[in-house]
């Protein structure tokens, strides 16, 4: 695959861009139950990380490895660098988690970027697209919350928890997007309007537009699958000031049905913050809570498109990386069923994904290359608190369309008559009836 230009010992470097483009590679739109042929491609300056948040005099730490010298330059720093006397309590704790990997990760990233450099992938000054980011007020989240109001579907009618994207008469704007599990069928990239606005949906992708508390639907949609990966709204202080989005607590977490969803030996990831007490809190009471052991921890760095870190590497208030939590679910119920201990692909800890991040608040690179090593390229795969859809996957979340809005796309007409059908399509991705 195109998104990863360099795979070594450490991780893999990713090219988080042109992934999402081939997803959109072949595009239908449907208008006024007409079919037409677009081309689709997720807009150029979302990945157009030109400069660090570094001083002017500072160097690049993945290149010098000095650090210590940098200074941040955003809002919340400082003028002058502070003693480490002087840090609070919770900056002595994610120093002091810090510390542990801080080796492992300028190591493993100066390797994959100089590794990159070497394909030329981050020596390119071409191509730059001098367009301000999209910019769309979402109302997802607000449209869920009216949804509440409406009744929820009877389990008893089994039938009626899923439903397709498209109907026979090309039709798409009276689907039920809050209480069924909404499938692409399709094996191609459909533009659709929904709710009044238009949306890029990927082919073979499933999902379902709610919160907590009509997340029935999914547990009733009859798949029980091998990866879900989960990217909760964790609680902080940057988040409050903002209101860019709803936060969740730590404890509501466990209120998800793990349990529910996952297969035997399903793998079970997470995005957390930097924040030490969020890492503690998924290592040893939300996983336990759920049956899921912890099998390693992986951490995606953060790089500008001239492969220096987004943030200082040993700043006190932001890092250039994050850390994900990567556990197998087990259950004493599932034991008979449980396939053997030797057909399990054993995860190696202290990976790194580094990559070109998005300028888009909250979007993270997807996981599908480098964890189909350990899960199969048969895996049914899930996302929770999904804000963009991925071929293959079923995605769940009150924002999950947020990313597939046109306005973050770049959509133009083309001659290709629009009945055709891909070479390639998901192999893991089957329609599910409910139970």
């Amino acid at each position: 695959m195109m998104s990863v230009l360099v795979k070594n010992k450490h991780g893999w470097f990713l090219d988080a861009s042109s992934l999402v483009d081939q997803w959109y590679s072949r595009c239908v739109r449907f208008k006024d139950t007409q079919k037409s042929r677009v081309k689709c491609s997720f807009k150029r300056q979302c990945f157009q990380i030109l400069k660090s948040h570094y001083s002017v005099k500072a160097e690049a730490a993945v290149d010098g490895g000095k650090s210590e010298v940098l200074e941040e330059t955003d809002k919340t720093s400082k003028k002058r660098k502070r003693k480490h006397s002087e840090l609070n309590h919770g900056e002595v704790d994610l120093q002091a988690s810090h510390d542990k990997v801080r080796s492992v990760i300028l190591e493993g990233t100066k390797s994959l970027v100089d590794s990159a450099r070497s394909l030329e992938h981050l020596n390119r000054a071409t191509g730059l697209v001098k367009e301000p980011l999209p910019s769309h007020e979402c109302r997802l989240v607000a449209l869920c919350e009216m949804a509440k109001e409406l009744p929820l579907v009877d389990e008893d009618e089994q039938e009626e928890c899923v439903q397709s994207l498209v109907a026979e008469d090309g039709r798409s704007s009276h689907v039920d997007l809050f209480s069924r599990v909404t499938e692409n069928r399709d094996d191609s990239a459909s533009v659709v309007t929904l709710l009044g606005e238009e949306y890029v949906i990927p082919s073979h992708t499933a999902f379902l537009l709610s919160d907590f508390t009509r997340i029935q639907p999914l547990v009733h949609y009859g798949s029980r699958f091998d990866l879900i990966v989960i990217d909760p709204p964790w609680e902080n202080k940057s988040v409050k000031r903002s209101r860019r989005y709803s936060s969740l607590p730590c404890t509501q977490l466990k209120r998800l049905p793990i349990p529910l969803l996952a297969s035997p030996n399903c793998l079970v990831v997470t995005w957390v913050t930097n924040r030490p007490s969020h890492l503690r809190f998924v290592r040893d009471e939300l996983y336990p809570h759920w049956g899921v052991e912890v099998v390693a921890e992986w951490f995606w760095v953060k790089v500008t498109t001239s492969g220096q870190f987004v943030f200082p590497l040993d700043s006190h208030h932001k890092k250039p990386y994050e850390v994900l939590v990567l556990g197998r679910y087990s259950s004493s119920a599932d034991n008979s069923a449980s396939p053997s201990e030797t057909s399990v692909v054993p995860v190696e800890d202290q990976r790194l994904i580094v990559s070109v991040p998005s300028a888009l608040h909250s979007q993270k690179p997807s996981l599908s290359e480098v964890l189909k090593p350990y899960i199969g390229s048969e895996a049914k795969r899930l996302e929770l608190f999904a804000r963009n859809l991925q071929p293959g996957w079923t995605s769940w979340g009150n924002e999950v369309l947020k990313f597939q809005h046109t306005s973050y796309f770049t959509l133009s007409p083309t001659d290709e008559p629009a009945g055709f059908h891909q070479d390639e399509t998901p192999d893991n991705f089957t329609t599910s009836s409910c139970h």
